[in-house]
């Protein structure tokens, strides 16, 4: 029986397997061990399917870079036929699938054993994962009174905790990110569409939302970008071609950039001070490096593009709950924050979707020019304090623009990630920072529209200097180092 699963990455667990010094069974029956020891405490992975998996071995697992690989699927999107779903919400619960995602049919083809899928919360709205679907809050490893953030934050959870190496995503204001940083991760949000939607979708919250991945190194992201990149049947747009791979990109450090370090909000507000040390810090690392790092503020129009994003997930959000209610009661259905964006929604004129729209492009456009005119990085905390506790950010509250952009809101908490998902640009979380209680801080870094490949390569080169792999999973007893 191999050990515990977060010890390693996922690339190394298939160099056992190829050289078969360990089979696919027995990296399953390892996970779903640690499911079966850690999981009550974080209530992070669902919807188990031991038959699937298993039946998937005996069939003859795909000659793909991941071969015999444990695996999880995010309990929103990522449809396939074989992972019934309750997408966070119990109006949704045990919806099944007649065929599968593009994205799955993908990640499939790298060879992992998926076994189940993880907590998000009820419509991916939050950076904190307590649908009450799942009867409980989703508990960050490192301290179970904290939050493992949203709305990837069973993933996060899963594979902080050693229980997989990595998981699937999805990205829409830092969904990715959010539970990386939360959680000790590396988690990357690629240029919009350079991962598919379809068959289900043609794009996710105006092109804002994304699949992604939680892992606890960058080679494993940038392998499973490389096989799943690129557009499915009918996209309706695509991103900026690749120069070569991912994966070829971290092969090599990148050129020295010319960094913009950030140490307060976008918008000048101030943030933890154990936060803003970890942007500090990184800002040195990058600085031995030969990076240059001169500090500045991205000027673009931020307060406009959040409510603009608030009204766009907020008729999404209308839209999906209203064509599965199919006029049946939203109470006891539906929890109070989706609720609250219905009823934002209708308060909404009719034309304002698209004058949102339109908001979100022109603030892409302005984020373009501060990388055309500026920096070729931008570097900021990903949160604005450490990872908060259990509750704080629950979905009980009907008062849904509040919860997103009011005082105390999950804007205050999280106001650096939704930024790149509204102007389409990559950006990724790299756990470099710790709070005094013990809870990780991730930095965040961003660049210009399509230069995924040059991103992956700088936090490929941070993890070379500062490695990150010594983090082993908290709950396996295994201390920070």
């Amino acid at each position: 029986m191999i050990g515990d699963l977060g010890a390693r990455d996922a690339t190394a667990l298939a160099e056992l397997v190829a050289a078969r010094e360990v089979t696919a069974e027995e990296l399953l029956d390892a996970a779903l061990a640690a499911v079966e020891a850690r999981n009550p405490d974080l209530n992070a992975v669902v919807l188990m399917q031991e038959g699937v998996a298993r039946r998937a071995i005996a069939a003859g697992l795909p000659e793909g870079p991941f071969k015999g690989v444990p695996f999880l699927l995010k309990d929103l999107g990522c449809e396939a036929v074989d992972f019934p779903s309750h997408n966070g919400s119990r109006l949704l619960a045990d919806t099944r699938y007649d065929r599968d995602s593009a994205i799955y049919a993908r990640i499939r083809a790298t060879g992992v054993v998926t076994f189940g899928r993880t907590t998000s919360p009820e419509g991916g709205i939050g950076a904190a994962t307590e649908a009450a679907v799942y009867g409980g809050p989703t508990r960050n490893p490192w301290n179970l009174d904290h939050t493992s953030g949203g709305s990837s934050g069973g993933a996060g959870a899963a594979v902080a905790a050693g229980i997989v190496a990595f998981a699937h995503g999805s990205d829409g204001g830092g969904s990715v990110r959010i539970p990386a940083a939360s959680c000790g991760l590396f988690g990357f949000k690629p240029t919009r569409a350079r991962l598919p939607d379809g068959p289900y979708v043609g794009e996710g919250w105006a092109g804002m939302a994304i699949d992604g991945f939680l892992t606890r190194s960058v080679r494993d992201t940038a392998v499973m970008l490389d096989a799943c990149a690129g557009p499915d049947l009918g996209a309706p747009y695509v991103a900026p071609p690749l120069i070569r791979s991912h994966a070829d990109a971290i092969s090599r450090p990148p050129r020295r950039l010319r960094v913009m370090i950030c140490d307060t909000t976008f918008t000048g507000a101030p943030i933890h001070p154990e936060v803003k040390a970890a942007v500090h810090q990184a800002g040195r690392l990058l600085e031995s490096l030969g990076h240059h790092v001169e500090p500045g503020r991205p000027q673009a129009d931020v307060p406009m593009m959040m409510r603009a994003w608030t009204d766009i997930v907020g008729v999404g959000t209308a839209l999906g709950v209203r064509k599965t209610l199919k006029g049946r009661d939203a109470e006891g259905l539906v929890e109070g924050v989706s609720r609250g964006a219905m009823a934002h929604a209708e308060t909404l004129h009719p034309t304002r979707y698209l004058e949102a729209v339109g908001e979100i492009h022109a603030f892409g456009r302005q984020m373009a020019a501060v990388f055309e005119h500026g920096p070729d990085v931008i570097l900021s905390a990903c949160l604005a304090e450490p990872p908060a506790r259990v509750g704080r950010f629950s979905h009980a509250t009907e008062d849904y623009v509040g919860y997103r952009i009011g005082p105390g809101g999950i804007f205050e908490y999280s106001p650096f990630c939704a930024v790149f998902n509204a102007s389409g640009q990559p950006a990724a979380s790299v756990p470099l920072g710790w709070s005094e209680g013990e809870l990780p801080i991730g930095v965040h870094l961003a660049m210009r529209f399509g230069a995924d490949e040059e991103l992956i390569a700088l936090c490929a080169e941070l993890e070379r200097a500062a490695p990150w792999a010594a983090i082993r999973a908290p709950m396996a007893g295994a201390s920070r180092q």
